[in-house]
C-alpha cells in the first residue's frame, strides 16, 4: 500500500529511542522527510545518522527540551528553515514519575503538566498554521493504556495523559473541514527502557525478581506478550498517511488485548 506520504514533511518528538524511534524511522522508509527531537544531542545524532542509513533518507536531528517554550520556538523555527512547513506532527514525551496521590507535590504536578501536557499544546499551536493552510494535516499523540484503564500508583500519567486525550478529541471537531485529523495511540505495554525501568521499579517493591515481575505482566496480556515498538510505529505511519482521512478524535489502543474496557 502507498501511504500517500513520500516527501512529506514530519517531526517526531522525542525521536532518539523507544517508540519515538521506531516512528521516525517507519515514516523515513516511507519517503517522508523527517525531523526528529530529543534532549540528548549526542543520542539524538546517532539516532538520525542510523536511521538515514536504514533507509536511505536524510533525518534532520534538532535537539530541544519541550518544557521550555523557547525551545520549542527554536524547534519550529529550524524545521521553517529546512522545510518549509509540517504536514506530520507525533507529539511523543516521557512520563511522569511514578507514584500514588500523596507521593505527588504540587511541583511533580506542574512538572508533569509541562511535559505531558503544555508540550503537546505548544508543538500543536506552532504546527497548525501550516497544516490548515495547506489543507493537510496528520497530528498523532502518543499516550497510554492508562487513559482508558488507570495504572496504579501512575497518578500523574493517567490524569495528565487524559486530559491530552480530552484536548485532541474537542480540536479533532475544529480543523476536520481544513483536513486535518487529530488522533491518539494509548499503547500497552512495550518493551522500551521505560517499561523496563517500571518493572525494575516493581520488582523492588514486590521484592521480587525483575523476571518474575516480567513473567506476572505478561500474564495480564491476552496475546502472551510485550509489544515492539514497531508495532505502535505501524499504526503511527498509518494515521499519518493519506489513507487515514476519515479518521479523526479517535483514541486507539495497541495492546495485545490488555484493555478489559469495551471502548
Amino acid at each position: 500500500m502507498d501511504f500517500g506520504i513520500r516527501g512529506k514533511a514530519a517531526l517526531v518528538c522525542a525521536g532518539s529511542r523507544g517508540i519515538g524511534r521506531a516512528c521516525a524511522e517507519a515514516l523515513s522508509a516511507e519517503g517522508a522527510r523527517v525531523a526528529v527531537c530529543a534532549r540528548n544531542e549526542e543520542t539524538l545524532s546517532r539516532a538520525a545518522e542510523e536511521i538515514a542509513a536504514k533507509t536511505g533518507n536524510p533525518v534532520l536531528p534538532v535537539r530541544a527540551d519541550l518544557t521550555r517554550n523557547e525551545e520549542i520556538d527554536a524547534l519550529f523555527a529550524r524545521i521553517g528553515s529546512e522545510f518549509g512547513t509540517l504536514h506530520i506532527l507525533v507529539n511523543n514525551v516521557g512520563g511522569p514519575h511514578p507514584s500514588g496521590f500523596l507521593g505527588a507535590s504540587d511541583e511533580d504536578w506542574v512538572r508533569s503538566f509541562h511535559l505531558n501536557f503544555l508540550s503537546a499544546i505548544r508543538c500543536i499551536r506552532k504546527t497548525l498554521p501550516w497544516m490548515t493552510a495547506q489543507k493537510f494535516g496528520r497530528i498523532v499523540n502518543l499516550t497510554s493504556f492508562s487513559v482508558k484503564q488507570p495504572i496504579d500508583n501512575l497518578i500523574q500519567s493517567n490524569a495528565i495523559r487524559s486530559a491530552v486525550v480530552a484536548m485532541a478529541k474537542t480540536l479533532s471537531r475544529e480543523v476536520a473541514e481544513n483536513n486535518v485529523t487529530v488522533n491518539n495511540i494509548c499503547p500497552g505495554y512495550v518493551l522500551t527502557e521505560r517499561l523496563r525501568s517500571l518493572i525494575e521499579k516493581r520488582a523492588a517493591e514486590s521484592q521480587v525478581s525483575v523476571e518474575e515481575a516480567m513473567a506476572a505482566g505478561i500474564a495480564e496480556i491476552p496475546a502472551g506478550r510485550f509489544g515492539t515498538p514497531e508495532e505502535v510505529a505501524a499504526l503511527v505511519t498509518f494515521l499519518a498517511s493519506e489513507r487515514s482521512s476519515y479518521i479523526t478524535g479517535a483514541t486507539i489502543q495497541v495492546d495485545g488485548g490488555l484493555i478489559r474496557g469495551l471502548l
